[in-house]
């Protein structure tokens, strides 16, 4: 039985993608908070919750999930070309 869930927690891993980590001491960063909502979703996947537990976790995964898109700098527009007339 446990070589069965080491496979599919092995395969599982292998499936996910995880964010570069580029640690700078004992700061917190927005590769961090990505990689708490990626460590959600894998054990979410992986049953790691009760039911009644759900909701509470969805809800701070999309407070997070939010903060991410919110922190995120705006894309930035290339400069025009000019053409010479």
């Amino acid at each position: 039985m446990a070589d069965k869930t080491e496979e599919a927690v092995e395969e599982t891993v292998a499936d996910e993608a995880v964010p570069e980590m580029n640690p700078t001491g004992d700061t917190l960063n927005l590769t961090d908070i990505a990689a708490v909502i990626q460590i959600i979703d894998i054990v979410t996947k992986r049953g790691a919750f009760e039911g009644n537990e759900m909701a509470d976790v969805g809800a701070v995964r999309n407070r997070l999930e939010k903060f991410i898109k919110a922190a995120k700098p705006p894309p930035v527009e290339a400069p025009a070309a000019e053409t010479k007339a």
